[in-house]
């Protein structure tokens, strides 16, 4: 259980990185960057600690899955991207790999 809230806080992490990129200016605004390479960090971190209780195929699945699904919702919601039929049939295939992989992973 202390690996799965592990992986949470890997993908929170994670997706505070993400969304920060555009903000670093391509790198060339200092605090951006430093929040940037910091929520890396912490996700790497925090995914070297989850992969000590959950199968590391099935945690990256989860981390990335989860992550990217977020990272469009932020786009979304606070970007102005466009939600697509192809976005959206896109992330739906994540789900069902995500899920596919963690019910051959318990057994």
């Amino acid at each position: 259980m202390v690996a799965y809230l592990y992986l949470l806080a890997a993908i929170a992490a994670e997706v505070f990185a993400t969304s920060t990129i555009k903000s670093t200016d391509g790198f060339t605004r200092l605090w951006p960057t430093l929040a940037c390479a910091a929520g890396y960090l912490i996700s790497f971190v925090a995914l070297a600690q989850a992969v000590k209780g959950v199968q590391v195929g099935v945690a990256y699945a989860i981390w990335s899955g989860l992550g990217t699904a977020a990272i469009v919702a932020i786009g979304a919601a606070f970007l102005g991207e466009p939600i697509t039929v192809t976005k959206v049939t896109g992330m739906a295939l994540i789900i069902a790999g995500v899920v596919t992989l963690n019910l051959n992973g318990s057994h």
